[in-house]
């Protein structure tokens, strides 16, 4: 299997991606979805961390920091950050956001590398709906140094309209001229059912259907 095939196998066996009928925050109905919040071991957050530093090993995004917006992001860039260095030798630094600003200690809003101008950094974050994150965290960073933000991973890019005819990633690349490279895509799922790596085959005409609707 390819690391995507081997991925999304990942993803089943978690728990993390399941099928059936969901009602989303959108209020779409969908067959499948995406539960990064059951990611709850060690092991699992270690294999999650390989699958991120091969998307980015294998995409040659150029990177010299992860960063990881709290929460969710932190545990991901953190074992993202340890692939990197133990599978492929590429020896980057990491930080985070805190929610509020540390007024004691070392004070200040980041914990982690001091990130300085032009430094290539990497956002790292489990999906994209509406690009909330980045939009959130691009300010922080610029208001800390004129970073180099060189890309942002996803576990699944889900390839559906937000508000209007473009996905949340392509608003992304428009909006803010950044890159999102996603580990798998909602495509690369329906592959991995048709040529059963992964079971719900009784779903993919709902998930076809799914992608017509409001696919891009």
């Amino acid at each position: 299997m390819t690391y995507k095939e081997s991925f999304i196998k990942f993803m089943v066996d978690c728990g993390v991606l399941t099928f059936g009928d969901f009602t989303l925050k959108s209020g779409r109905k969908a067959p499948y979805f995406i539960n990064c919040g059951n990611y709850k071991t060690g092991g699992q957050l270690a294999k999650l961390g390989e699958y991120y530093a091969e998307c980015i090993h294998a995409n040659n995004i150029p990177v010299e920091t992860l960063f990881g917006p709290a929460y969710k992001g932190i545990p991901l860039a953190v074992s993202a950050v340890v692939a990197l260095s133990n599978k492929f030798g590429i020896d980057v630094s990491y930080c985070f956001d805190r929610k509020e600003i540390k007024d004691h200690g070392e004070g200040g809003m980041f914990v982690g590398k001091t990130l300085t101008d032009g430094e290539k950094v990497v956002i790292i974050d489990d999906v994209m709906t509406s690009g909330k994150a980045l939009r959130e965290t691009l300010p922080k960073l610029k208001a800390v140094a004129n970073v180099d933000v060189t890309g942002m991973v996803i576990t699944v890019d889900r390839m559906e309209k937000g508000t209007g005819e473009m996905s949340a990633v392509q608003e992304a690349k428009r909006d803010f001229d950044v890159d999102v490279y996603s580990i798998v895509t909602i495509e690369d799922i329906i592959d991995a059912i048709r040529s059963g790596i992964v079971s719900g085959e009784e779903y993919l005409d709902k998930m076809l259907e799914y992608r017509n609707t409001y696919g891009v």
